[in-house]
């Protein structure tokens, strides 16, 4: 694939990622311009499908189908949000109305009041999310997310990880381009030991050093081992990570 097919399929598909990134009328504006009024994000993470949240997807797409707007509303299974005791998770955008602990019955009630009708469903949405006037906040500006600067988990809870071109409108193979196309190794590993990314066990190890070990080793032919193992199940970091963006791995 040349830079050209790559940045055509980013332009074909910015738009609709950036949606569910930006609330009010600005987002009203844009979701028209894609062509679907309505995104409807299902957390797919280990945590919500505990609390069956597959059920809960099969339940919207049967409702949408059963209401004629299953061509007006795009149905996302993203990667996990970070608020698994909350699950199953669903946030409807443009509004970024932010549903809790859906239920397949209440799903009916998403679709038909908020979907078709639009009125949103406020009994229905996180506590927090809702101000004593009744408007309604983003997710994101909720106290679990307001001091968060997400970095490696950017992308978790917004694109679908199983759709690449999704992750290819968030920057997704840039970097790739940028190493193979005018980098030499000894730039790439001066890059990635000058951002000081260490590793995400205990120990801490800096990535760029690994780096350079690999390159400084005997042999034409290297390889890169992922290591997705759970060592720490109470951390849950690489599973968050392969569920929500699991080709994290090609943009530096």
């Amino acid at each position: 694939m040349t830079i050209e097919e790559l940045n055509k399929i980013k332009a074909a598909k910015a738009d609709i990622v950036k949606v569910r990134t930006i609330i009010a009328e600005e987002g009203e504006k844009l979701a028209k311009e894609t062509g679907y009024r309505k995104q409807v994000l299902v957390c797919g993470g280990t945590g919500c499908q505990s609390s069956h949240s597959m059920d809960v997807l099969k339940a919207l797409k049967d409702e949408l189908a059963a209401q004629g707007i299953a061509d007006e509303v795009l149905v996302v299974r993203t990667g996990c949000f970070g608020l698994c005791s909350l699950g199953p998770i669903v946030i409807v955008y443009p509004e970024g109305a932010f549903y809790s602990q859906a239920t397949p019955e209440g799903i009916k009630r998403i679709v038909d009041e908020h979907l078709v009708k639009g009125e949103i469903c406020k009994d229905l949405l996180y506590k927090e999310t809702v101000h004593e006037d009744g408007s309604i906040i983003s997710l994101y500006e909720t106290n679990f997310y307001r001091k968060q600067k997400r970095i490696a988990l950017r992308n978790c809870g917004v694109i679908d990880p199983e759709d690449i071109e999704e992750y290819i409108a968030t920057e997704g193979y840039q970097a790739l381009y940028k190493v193979l196309d005018s980098m030499t190794p000894d730039e790439v590993v001066k890059e990635v030991l000058d951002s000081g990314i260490r590793g995400r066990g205990g120990a801490g190890f800096p990535t760029g050093r690994k780096w350079m070990f690999t390159k400084d080793a005997p042999g034409d032919v290297k390889y890169v081992a992922c290591n997705a193992d759970e060592g720490d199940p109470g951390a849950f970091m690489d599973r968050s990570i392969l569920e929500g963006d699991p080709t994290l791995s090609s943009r530096l």
